[in-house]
């Protein structure tokens, strides 16, 4: 069941800007820019299919249907995780692309910007698992009011973006540059990956929590969305 919910989330209930903004993943190539901002980017294509999700009802269908409400919700996540699993992947090609390149070339000298380095991967775990905790929570809550989630999603990356940038200048963790101590940026990509695993997991189980909660008022908001239509 949760095959074909998922195959329904990326199929009918996903914005085609969903799939094409995962090229955002090429902005880890740009010299001397915070690159670590494509992978909002990518998120923001992801917020899309929630929009478009929304304005066609698409949260409220499927709780009328006889599925689980923890399995719509699952989908929903794999759906998501999915697509932050592709951008990733591409992140690292383009990582270690970058990485080969400034070996031979100048384009990416006296980079004063984070750059691609498995703390850069690790700090792009910490952005998706923002989205996935922040925004999706936030989302379930009501199941259809996505402005004021993405608007606190979109707060902290800017502000952990902005951290980011900044604390590798700090001469203490000075090394979390291109070319630090690699045992740090390991660290930082060990630390990314449990945050975005359990915070991910934590976040799906709160959400089908609230999903339940709010379930008996869908069909109201469904009604009154109707009624407007007409």
């Amino acid at each position: 069941m949760i095959s074909a919910l998922v195959k329904k989330e990326a199929g009918l209930a996903a914005m085609p800007l969903t799939y094409i903004f995962i090229a955002f993943s090429a902005m880890t190539m740009i010299p001397k820019y915070p690159i670590l901002v494509g992978s909002f980017f990518i998120c923001l294509g992801i917020f899309y299919s929630f929009q478009f999700a929304r304005e066609q009802n698409d949260t409220l269908y499927t709780v009328l249907l006889p599925v689980s409400k923890r399995d719509a919700v699952k989908a929903k996540y794999i759906f998501v995780c999915l697509v932050q699993a592709i951008s990733f992947i591409l992140i690292c090609l383009f990582s270690f692309l970058r990485v080969s390149l400034a070996k031979t070339s100048d384009v990416y000298a006296d980079n004063t910007m984070l750059g691609a380095s498995a703390a850069y991967l690790g700090c792009v775990l910490i952005v998706f698992a923002l989205f996935n905790t922040v925004f999706l929570a936030s989302f379930y809550k009501t199941a259809y009011a996505i402005g004021k989630p993405f608007l606190a999603f979109s707060v902290c990356a800017f502000l952990f973006i902005a951290a980011a940038e900044t604390v590798h200048h700090i001469p203490p963790v000075a090394s979390l540059g291109a070319d630090g101590k690699r045992i740090l940026h390991l660290c930082v990509l060990a630390a990314g990956a449990l945050i975005y695993i359990f915070g991910t997991y934590f976040s799906m189980r709160l959400s089908a929590k609230l999903l339940l909660i709010a379930k008996p008022l869908l069909p109201l908001c469904f009604a009154f969305i109707i009624l407007r239509k007409g």
